[in-house]
């Protein structure tokens, strides 16, 4: 993860107190390192910049880890190894701060996944890469967003609706549908990144936007944006 000084030294002094960790897309299997410079990594600034505009004046930080390699490559799962160690890292620098996971893609498939780490407070995924079969008894005791548009033909929204619901038996689930939303997030952007920043904002028990309701709300089978 990286991280730089000013993070571990404020770590040190005892003023993080809650960090979000925005995880960025990939492939589903490829084991070349990722680039600062690639598309799915890039796609991550402006979401990254809108959750930490709304975090201003706080002392939660965000931070953009880069997974090591572009694929998640079957079993072995490799950008989960990589949250997990950054998680790691956090606990032994910050010690018990609550920890909110925001992921796109597979690297929303991957926070899905590390939110069992018990550094893990919350987690959110925006078109998420959410398969048949993958599990959901980690996610319990999390609170969880999961944000899929109509229009996207790269990840399925049918299969993150069914996540959904059998996630709903071990914690309850916000659910958003994004019309017209596609999977890059380019389509209604601003849209994508108010729910990031909103979940984010929420769940830090700090003052958020005309999204709150959607963003936390368990109740309903899913809101419609």
């Amino acid at each position: 993860m990286t991280s730089g000084g000013t993070f571990r030294d404020d770590a040190a002094r005892g003023k993080v107190q809650a960090v979000v960790l925005v995880s960025h897309g990939g492939q589903e299997s490829s084991t070349v390192p990722t680039s600062a410079l690639q598309p799915a990594v890039l796609r991550m600034v402006p979401v990254a910049a809108s959750i930490r505009n709304a975090l201003r004046g706080t002392s939660a930080v965000v931070q953009r880890p880069r997974f090591t390699v572009r694929g998640w490559n079957g079993p072995q799962a490799s950008p989960v190894a990589d949250l997990n160690r950054a998680l790691d890292a956090i606990a032994a620098a910050c010690g018990p701060v609550p920890v909110v996971l925001v992921g796109h893609s597979m690297g929303a498939r991957a926070a899905v996944r590390a939110a069992g780490h018990p550094a893990v407070t919350a987690v959110a995924g925006l078109a998420p890469w959410l398969p048949p079969g993958d599990p959901v008894a980690q996610l319990a005791g999390r609170r969880v967003l999961l944000a899929h548009g109509t229009a996207d033909t790269v990840t399925s929204p049918a299969e993150t609706w069914a996540f959904v619901e059998r996630a709903r038996a071990v914690t309850p689930v916000a659910a958003v549908e994004v019309r017209d939303g596609d999977h890059p997030m380019l389509r209604r952007a601003r849209l994508w990144h108010a729910l990031a920043a909103e979940f984010a904002c929420a769940v830090l028990g700090l003052p958020a936007g005309p999204l709150t309701m959607a963003v936390t709300s368990t109740t309903a089978s899913r809101a419609l944006l």
